[in-house]
């Protein structure tokens, strides 16, 4: 397990590294509260009481994302996104989608 808090770290190039394996998303899991694992990705829902604040929080998280050379899969409505994380470079999961999914709730914590 880390000792950094995920939200302090940053992510890194991953071509060539392995996936994570289900133990080690299990325990990384445990460290961001709501993520799930769904079909290969890490995924979490955000709801805001209107369509204006969802936009803002899509528009803060591609901040995060373009900084960390990182970038969700997003599936945004009214007053709710969905935000999955995986790593194409992993063929899976890795840290890094971890480091973004903390860097997202530090948002709105």
């Amino acid at each position: 397990m880390q000792t950094t808090a995920l939200s302090q770290q940053r992510c890194l190039p991953m071509e060539g590294q392995p996936a994570m394996t289900a133990e080690a998303i299990e325990q990384h899991l445990a460290q961001v509260p709501g993520w799930v694992l769904a079909a290969g990705s890490i995924e979490k829902r955000y709801g805001f009481p209107d369509f204006h604040r969802t936009l803002a929080f899509v528009n803060a998280l591609a901040w995060i994302a373009n900084t960390e050379d990182h970038h969700p899969d997003l599936l945004l409505s009214y007053g709710q996104c969905t935000v999955r994380f995986n790593t194409h470079a992993v063929g899976g999961i890795s840290l890094n989608d971890f480091i973004c999914a903390a860097k997202v709730d530090a948002l709105l914590a």
